[in-house]
């Protein structure tokens, strides 16, 4: 029996979100074209034959002076600390830049490169791909290909994981798929229907808070704050007769309803906050720092 935690890291887009909930069989972690989309770590349990898998979902890495993004570059690098395992996940068709500037982070904890999306490329690519990488060789312990669209790439990474982690009993209950509250899965589930009804860059500047939740046998009841930084944001949130705002509670209710396996009372709020993005307090406390 194997257990461990694995530390997902790569910058935005890389498909970190997507690569676990394939591994895992369902959509847990949020996923969006959109940057930044993921902005609170979370573990996904994944089961391979008797052994326990903790994946960390992490925010993307990535530069920038915003101190809002500082602080989602922060969370992902203190997921490392306490970490079995790292997964650094890169597009096949990214450079190697990414990749060196994870290096220079000084990375103790072992780790292997993940070669994601290589449904898009063809074989001679992807070989071409793994050559330049296998130059760094000496820094990762292997170097996988994965496709979130192909079902024989999920067993041939997991059975190369396992070996790296240390025998350990579980850390969790088997019939669990992750270790964060109903209640903060349901929040990112909220957040992604955001992503998904606005289109340029007002999702970024929404948070949410929930006022409250409350778990019956047959319902749940959840009460939700969307957290804007102008007036006029909160106008395009809401839209004309609350139809904007219908449509993402539609959305919303149906993501968590066929996760929760559960009815949904869903009640959403918009609320101005000025500059919110750069209120460290607050940032601690919605982003759990």
């Amino acid at each position: 029996m194997r257990s461990g935690f694995i530390s997902v890291i790569g910058r935005t887009n890389a498909g970190k979100s997507s690569m676990i909930n394939s591994l895992l069989g369902e959509n847990l972690t949020i996923i969006s074209h959109k940057r930044n989309a993921t902005r609170r770590k979370i573990n996904a349990i994944i089961m391979h034959e008797n052994n326990q898998l903790i994946f960390i979902d992490t925010p993307g890495l990535h530069k920038s002076q915003k101190i809002f993004n500082q602080k989602l570059v922060e969370i992902a690098l203190k997921s490392i600390e306490g970490a079995d395992l790292v997964f650094f996940v890169a597009s096949v068709k990214d450079d190697l830049s990414e990749y060196k500037d994870f290096l220079s982070l000084a990375c103790k904890v072992p780790h292997i490169v993940i070669l994601n999306k290589v449904d898009l490329v063809d074989n001679a690519y992807l070989l071409t791909k793994m050559n330049e990488y296998s130059s760094l060789s000496e820094h990762f312990k292997t170097l996988l290909p994965y496709s979130s669209k192909q079902k024989s790439a999920k067993k041939a990474l997991l059975d190369a994981v396992v070996k790296f982690l240390p025998e350990h009993p579980h850390y969790y209950d088997s019939e669990l798929l992750s270790s964060a509250k109903e209640k903060d899965i349901y929040k990112d589930f909220i957040l992604e229907a955001i992503f998904q009804s606005f289109s340029d860059e007002l999702p970024y500047q929404c948070e949410l808070e929930i006022s409250r939740f409350e778990a019956k046998e047959h319902i749940l009841f959840i009460d939700a704050n969307i957290i804007t930084s102008s007036h006029n944001h909160k106008a395009m949130i809401i839209g004309k007769n609350a139809t904007a705002l219908k449509r993402l509670g539609k959305n919303a209710r149906i993501r968590i309803e066929k996760f929760a396996q559960k009815k949904l009372m869903l009640n959403l709020f918009v609320q101005v906050k000025k500059n919110w993005d750069k209120d460290e307090d607050f940032l601690k406390q919605i982003l759990e720092l």
